[in-house]
Parts: structure tokens; C-alpha cells; sequence
């Protein structure tokens, strides 16, 4: 797969090629994508019928790149005598282009440009895995502008092509004869908007109130904004700050206003392949992000409670009081071909919304948030009980109700392999892994707390409580594997132990489940040979029969997992373990120009070097953004306590200094600084 360069504005991106150009066939993911549809599949453009090549691509920021192009191969670069440039902007959710043609002779010359249009109208769940996606749809002229459109039954959706000079318009593109003057220039821009129309020809946005989002002279201010009101990082280790940087404004352009809140904006989950809601990574980043950027996590809450499960729906995986995991818009989610709109796929995600609720007011102060939402909250803490205790036994476990279309396993893992025995066979189903137990009994501690302090209900707070102590004594006894001295992956069917060691036990650090009598055993493994590559901890560890350093969750390294491994471990008194965890992740992301990839290889460091990507990662994506800020608040120990924020550092000292300034918070704003050289001597 060729590398793609890369523009967006939340869930609207586009994917092309490294002189612009988006080239159709059934195993090319290039295009221009918004709602979960490709409204460009093809998008080409030729000067008298050549070819364009790339000398240079420039990309200031998220929303916007440059190339700089000429006809003809890298040999013939020295004397080209006409350049061309494609500036290429993503705004008030549509596509631009802005065409500046150069003649570099003292001649006038004339040019015939084209550009080639098309569309597949694709759903992305069909790009990223292709079956057999073909062009298709309608095309009309009319008016100055060409239309490309896709209409099966209500689902509608059209591309409006305009040019701000004259054109020759055709069914497949646009064609400008032109004259430019002895060094001079001509130019045009060009307008693709993706439109989802109702069956009245209305624009779905317009109906609902939508905005169309910022237009171009607004996005520069606007992430200016963005980045003047997040905290103000200083540090000696200047990667730190690159990533940190590179972190922030990976948020900007993943920011999107939902159509349920439209006012609002919260996070596409990652680019390309996940470019919407993910319940998991949102709940995930906003915990992450909450001492940088709080805002979106009220946004992301109140929309999955909005969308929280009211029945029993096999396809969809619904339950009363679960929360989802997965919306898109496209045509697949329409018409039920897969169950994504929404689809409650996801154990964790229930117990993690709770999770968020608490960290978001202690953060915050935001009580009234708490009772806004005290129905959802009480009716994802039933959940857990009713539903997700499939066995009785107090445990949280998953069976998929759609066997066919739907995930097999419902945690983050969820890619088919991931759940494994050493020698790498699979367990039957329902399986218990260990991080949902972790999630269920943080989730009841914290859902304590608030039914007590903010709901008036002592009794069930108490109630609560002696679950989740219960819960956690069945635990230790129960996931403990005495002979390999770690926590089993899961429980099977039948309630016995998975034995692979994975590095899902380093969330149970973060949530607190473990008996501190195994922390330092789950700390030895988490940060041993194995598991711990140089460059990260990896998802299953060396010596399993299913390890692949290239296996999406059975080798690979991730961030977003590194950053509460990082947290559990300083949790439980590991500041020095916690430390390698943070240098190491974020030596990493120098490999990526600062930023965090979803993914990397599980190579031993000192086998490659360097970290070797996972070629189907997305980037940016979003829960991986996010390691970032929670390492930051683990090395400098951040923790709210009532309307205090408490500062307690423990930094290795190839950071240096630290100074984290205008931390906000339900205390206003406050600045912590830690000194890893200072500590080191």
C-alpha cells in the first residue's frame, strides 16, 4: 500500500496520493470522505495530458497541504518550464482546491488542464476492507456544477463540483483552456461538497441545525485558540515537547460537532478507518486529555447517554443501560449490512462512561453534570450487574448476541485472535478478561462516590462498595496464576484460566484491583523481557504461541495502553518503572515526527533500532494522542483532591525540568513543575 498523505476536520478527511492526486481502483483507500462515505474516489489532474510529479508537499497543519508539481519524470525537473501548485484545504465541511499555474519562460503560453472526477461512494468499512468496490452512481451538468450522486432507496448522498474560473464541464471532469502571460501565473479554485440529502432533497444538516462547520478564514484563529488555552508545557527533553505540541494539535483536527449535540464538538476516535464515535477511545481519551482539554468529555458523556441502549436488540448488541461503542452514517450501517448505527460491541465501554463521569467532576467540579446524568449512570451500573454478569458470579463477561456481522470479543482487543491460551488455541464463549473486572470494580468505587455525595443515596453507595471489595477478593483468588506469578488473561467458559501473559494485567494497576501483595510480581512481568520490547509494552508477550510483533493486538506495541500501564504502575508506588514506560513511549513517537502512532512493532529495540510501524495504523488516532497528556500527569503525579490539585513528581532525568503552566481545573488554574536531574542527584 502506497503512503498517503493526509488532510481533516474531525470526521471530514481526505487521502492522496504525493502529488495530489486520488487514483480509483478497488485496493486504493485514497479520497475524499465525510459520513462514512467516499464522495471522491477519483480526483486527477494532467496539464496537456501529462502527468504530474511532486518536487515538494507541504503541510502546515491538519486542515491543510501544499504540493508543489511538475509535468513529466525527476529527470526532466532541471528545465521544466511550467509549474504547477495545488493548495488543498479541508473547510466548512467541504474540499477545496486552489490550481496556480507557472510559466517560467518569457513566452506566452497556452495549456489545456483537466481534472478527472469520479466516485465510488463507498463506505469506508468498504475501503479499508475492499470487496470488489466498483464506480457507480449518477452524474449530471447543470448550472456551473458537476454532480456526482448515489441514491439507493432514502439513502442519498451527492458531490457538487464547482470552479471559480469557467470551465468546460463534462460527466467526468473539468477542463480549462488557458492562457498565461511570459512569467506569469493563472489560477482557479475548485469546491467538492459532500452533501447527505433526505428524500425532499434537503440537506440532513440543514434540517437539523447543523453547522457546516468553520470556513477557511476561521480555522487558523481557531486553532490558535485551541492552543493558547490548552497548558503551556517547558521541558529540557525537547521530544517532550514536540510530542506535546504534535499531541495538541492532532486533537484540533480531530474535533467534530456531532449531529445529536451540534453545537458542541467532541473527538473522531482516528484517521482514516475510525473517523467517528468510538464509545471505547472516547471515553479513553477524554480521561486521558482531562487536565488539558475538560471540555470535551461533558460533550462525549451527555452524547453516550443520549445514545445509551433501551432494549434488547441481538443485531446491535443492545441492552438496557449500555453504553455504545460504535456509530457511523454510511451506507452498510443504512441498511443493516453491519450493525453500526449504533452498535453496543463493546463490555468495557459501559464501565469506563462511569469511570469518565467521576474523573470528569473531580477534575472539574461539575456536579451538575453528575445529577444531569444520574439516570444513565445508574442504569450502566445495572448493567454491569444484569447484563454483563452473564454467569452470576459477579464477574463481567461478554457473549455477542449477532454472531454473524458483529466483534467476536468485546474488549479493546477485539480483533478475533487476541483473547488466546499460551499455545495459542482460543476459548469458547463467554470469556471474562481480566481488565473488565478492573473497570467493573473502579467503576463501582467511583459510582459509590457519587450515588453518596451527589445522588443522596448512602444506601446504594454503601451497596456499591462491598461489591466492588468483593469483587476485588474473588479476583485475586480467582484470575491469580500461581506457577507463572501474573494474572490470567481471562476466565472461559467453563471458569478456567487463559493463560497467555498479555499486557492487559497493566490495567489493572491503573484501576486499582490488584492486591498491592501481586503489584510488584504484575510490575516485574510488565516491565520484563517479554512484555517490555525497548520501545513500549507489548500487547501479548514473547514466547506465546500466537506472538506476532507484527499482530494487531497479539505483539504490537500501543501507546494509549503504555500510558495506563504508566498510571497503574505510579498508582501502586512504581515511579521508576512508570518513568521507563514514559521515556521510552515518548522516544518512540520521534520516529513518527513526534507523533503517537496507534500502533507500532513488538521488535526487541535492540534487534531494529528503531520502532517499525504498523502499516495500518491510523494517524492521527485519537486514544494514542492522548498517551501523551496521561504520561505527562503521571510523571508529574496530578491528582485532584477535593479543590486542590496535589503535585507529586517523579521524573527520570533524561527529562530535566518540567513545568506544566495554567493546569485548569475546578481550582482555576494552577502550574506544577518537577525536576528529574534534581531527583536523579
Amino acid at each position: 500500500m502506497k503512503k498517503l498523505v493526509r488532510i481533516l476536520d474531525g470526521n471530514i478527511f481526505a487521502l492522496s496520493e504525493d502529488n495530489g492526486d486520488m487514483v480509483f481502483s478497488p485496493t486504493n483507500p485514497s479520497g475524499f470522505f465525510a459520513f462514512d462515505t467516499r464522495f471522491l474516489s477519483t480526483w486527477r489532474l494532467s496539464l496537456d495530458g501529462e502527468q504530474l510529479h511532486p518536487l515538494a508537499v507541504h503541510e502546515p497543519n491538519y486542515y491543510k497541504i501544499r504540493f508543489f508539481l511538475v509535468p513529466g519524470h525527476p529527470t526532466h525537473y532541471v528545465d521544466a518550464k511550467v509549474s504547477v501548485i495545488r493548495d488543498r484545504w479541508i473547510a466548512d465541511s467541504a474540499f477545496t482546491e486552489r490550481l496556480t499555474v507557472l510559466n517560467h519562460t518569457s513566452e506566452p503560453v497556452e495549456y489545456l488542464l483537466r481534472v478527472d472526477v469520479d466516485s465510488d461512494f463507498a463506505p469506508v468499512y468498504n475501503v479499508v476492507w475492499p470487496h470488489g468496490s466498483a464506480l457507480r452512481g449518477y452524474r449530471d451538468v447543470s448550472d456551473g456544477v458537476l454532480r456526482l450522486g448515489y441514491r439507493r432507496e432514502n439513502f442519498h448522498r451527492v458531490a457538487d463540483i464547482s470552479s471559480s474560473e469557467p470551465a468546460e464541464l463534462d460527466e467526468r471532469g473539468l477542463t480549462y483552456r488557458i492562457r498565461v502571460d511570459p512569467q506569469g501565473r493563472w489560477t482557479t479554485t475548485l469546491r467538492v461538497e459532500g452533501r447527505v440529502l433526505r428524500p425532499d432533497g434537503a440537506d440532513v444538516r440543514e434540517r437539523l441545525r447543523h453547522p457546516r462547520g468553520k470556513v477557511g478564514t476561521e480555522l487558523p484563529h481557531d486553532l490558535s485558540q485551541w492552543l493558547a488555552e490548552a497548558p503551556q508545557l517547558y521541558c529540557d527533553w525537547e521530544s517532550l515537547c514536540m510530542t506535546y505540541q504534535r499531541g495538541l494539535v492532532d486533537l484540533a483536527g480531530l474535533r467534530f460537532s456531532p449531529l445529536a449535540l451540534p453545537h458542541e464538538t467532541m473527538l473522531a476516535a482516528g484517521l482514516p478507518w475510525s473517523a467517528t464515535i468510538i464509545g471505547r477511545d472516547n471515553l479513553l481519551t477524554c480521561y486521558q486529555t482531562l487536565p488539558f482539554v475538560p471540555r470535551m468529555a461533558a460533550t462525549t458523556l451527555r452524547l453516550l447517554a443520549l445514545d445509551q441502549g433501551t432494549v434488547l436488540d441481538d443485531f446491535r448488541d443492545e441492552e438496557p443501560g449500555k453504553i455504545l461503542n460504535e456509530f457511523r452514517y454510511g451506507e452498510m450501517a443504512a441498511f443493516e449490512h453491519r450493525p453500526q448505527s449504533p452498535y453496543y460491541g463493546g463490555a468495557d465501554v459501559t464501565p469506563l462512561f462511569i469511570v469518565l463521569l467521576d474523573e470528569y467532576e473531580r477534575w472539574t467540579g461539575d456536579g451538575a453534570l453528575v445529577r444531569d446524568l444520574e439516570d444513565a449512570a445508574r442504569a450502566a451500573l445495572h448493567w454491569i450487574d444484569e447484563y454483563g454478569d452473564l454467569r452470576g458470579d459477579g464477574y463481567l463477561w461478554y457473549q455477542p448476541r449477532n454472531d454473524e456481522s458483529g466483534a467476536q470479543n468485546h474488549c479493546w482487543k477485539d480483533t478475533p485472535e487476541s483473547i488466546c491460551y499460551q499455545d495459542g488455541r482460543l476459548p469458547g464463549l463467554p470469556r471474562a478478561t481480566c481488565e473488565l473486572q478492573g473497570y467493573a470494580y473502579d467503576a463501582k468505587r467511583r459510582g459509590a462516590r457519587l450515588a453518596r455525595e451527589f445522588w443522596g443515596d448512602p444506601a446504594y453507595a454503601d451497596r456499591l462498595e462491598r461489591q466492588a471489595e468483593a469483587l476485588k477478593q474473588r479476583f485475586n483468588s480467582d484470575f491469580w496464576l500461581d506457577d507463572g506469578g501474573y494474572f490470567a488473561l481471562a476466565l472461559g467458559p467453563d471458569g478456567d484460566r487463559v493463560d497467555a501473559l498479555a499486557s492487559n494485567m497493566g490495567h489493572l494497576l491503573w484501576s486499582g484491583i490488584v492486591d498491592p501483595s501481586r503489584a510488584a510480581a504484575v510490575a516485574g512481568h510488565l516491565l520484563g523481557p517479554r512484555l517490555f520490547s525497548g520501545w513500549g509494552v507489548r500487547t501479548l508477550a514473547t514466547g506465546q504461541a500466537s506472538y506476532n510483533p507484527l499482530g494487531y493486538h497479539v505483539g504490537t506495541v500501543w501507546p494509549f495502553d503504555n500510558s495506563l500501564i504508566a498510571c497503574g504502575l505510579h498508582r501502586y508506588g512504581f515511579v521508576e518503572e512508570a518513568g521507563i514506560i514514559a521515556e521510552s513511549v515518548v522516544e518512540a513517537s520521534q520516529h513518527f515526527a513526534g507523533r503517537m502512532p496507534e500502533a507500532f512493532a513488538g521488535y526487541d529495540r535492540e534487534l531494529t533500532r528503531y520502532p517499525v510501524p504498523y502499516p495500518a495504523a491510523n494517524s492521527p488516532q485519537a486514544s494514542a494522542t492522548g498517551a501523551t497528556f496521561l504520561l505527562l500527569r503521571t510523571l508529574l503525579g496530578l491528582e485532584p483532591y477535593g479543590e486542590h490539585l496535589v503535585v507529586h513528581p517523579a521524573i527520570p532525568a533524561r527529562f530535566g525540568r518540567i513545568e506544566l503552566l495554567n493546569i485548569p481545573g475546578r481550582w482555576g488554574h494552577k502550574d506544577a513543575i518537577g525536576n528529574g536531574r534534581a531527583t536523579a542527584r
